[in-house]
């Protein structure tokens, strides 16, 4: 039962990815997984994950910043792409570890019995599914339901209301399945490891030192978070979806999934700027994704804050072989 237990809530954090996910390419930042916490650096990444019998289990890597490498990559919107895609694969990866970590101890030692973990055809299936299930719930529901909602009354089919009908549904999806799937047991805890990164991060902005009595004082509300990135990249596209002149359900449908890495970068450029300027208009626009960490963050356990400190410790120390000493200004 544990084990079909593990892989749902691998399934379910990979739907949640997004939201799940934060920090950009310059700075610190992090992810929650199954029983543990991702940190990354701009030059290295690290986990920590704690086994069902306790024990944490840890692994780390550097990272190639692919903006040093090509310059284009670093350019504004394009860079937000960029880092975006890097993030996901990276958290995806995480998340796969975290999972196999879980399905190695809760499966005993037989002789001539492979052990089930998540392969490399079990990830890809995953991932198919899930941008499918993105599609589908974001892009195809809210577009049908305007749809049909501009038959009933032709008021609706007016450019600015239909996409601001068909934005505040997507909204509403989205909300609904971050809140429903917060009634579970597991995935409460994956979001009790959110707020752990959170706290962790904000401690070694603040210069304090990386122990559990000193990150613990810390929000679990970011600004760099992935659920503000979700919801600003929502907000956004209701804005560029109603300045593309196109009527047809099906065009429509086609812009909202050619659009995606444009309303990407977008979303990313007003992020960073909002984290750097507190009391810019930018700022109030991702206050709703502040506000949404109010269910994606839970405040964390002592043993829970002590994994991601590990992980960004791990994370440091590989930083500092690969790309000097990261200070944050």
């Amino acid at each position: 039962m544990r084990l079909l237990s593990t892989l749902w809530r691998f399934l379910v954090s990979v739907q949640l990815l997004p939201a799940l996910e934060g920090g950009e390419e310059i700075l610190v930042g992090g992810q929650a997984v199954l029983e543990g916490v991702m940190m990354r650096s701009p030059h290295a990444w690290a986990i920590a994950c704690r086994k069902p019998s306790g024990e944490v289990l840890t692994h780390s890597e550097p990272l190639e910043r692919l903006s040093e490498k090509h310059k284009w990559m670093g350019w504004p919107v394009v860079r937000g792409v960029i880092t975006l895609g890097h993030a996901m694969t990276l958290g995806f990866r995480a998340l796969k570890f975290s999972a196999n970590v879980a399905l190695d101890e809760l499966q005993p030692e037989e002789p001539g019995k492979k052990k089930l973990e998540i392969s490399g055809w079990m990830a890809a299936v995953n991932v198919i599914f899930s941008v499918g299930f993105f599609i589908f719930m974001y892009k195809f529901l809210p577009l049908l339901a305007a749809t049909e909602l501009k038959r009933i009354n032709p008021i609706f089919g007016e450019q600015i209301i239909f996409n601001l009908v068909d934005g505040i549904i997507r909204i509403a999806l989205f909300l609904l399945f971050i809140w429903g799937v917060s009634l579970l047991r597991d995935i409460r805890r994956v979001y009790e490891y959110h707020g752990a990164e959170h706290k962790t991060v904000y401690a070694f902005e603040n210069g304090d030192p990386l122990e559990t009595g000193a990150v613990q004082k810390y929000s679990t509300y970011h600004p760099r978070c992935g659920t503000s990135f979700l919801m600003t990249v929502m907000l956004i596209s209701i804005l560029v979806y109603t300045l593309v002149p196109v009527t047809t359900f099906w065009a429509r449908f086609a812009v909202r999934i050619a659009l995606l890495p444009l309303i990407a970068g977008l979303s990313y450029e007003i992020i960073r700027f909002a984290a750097k300027h507190r009391g810019s208009l930018f700022a109030l626009m991702t206050a709703p994704g502040l506000w949404l960490q109010r269910i994606t963050t839970q405040p964390p356990s002592d043993d829970q804050a002590q994994c991601a400190i590990v992980a960004l410790n791990q994370a440091m120390s590989l930083e500092k072989q690969h790309g000097g000493e990261l200070v944050i200004a």
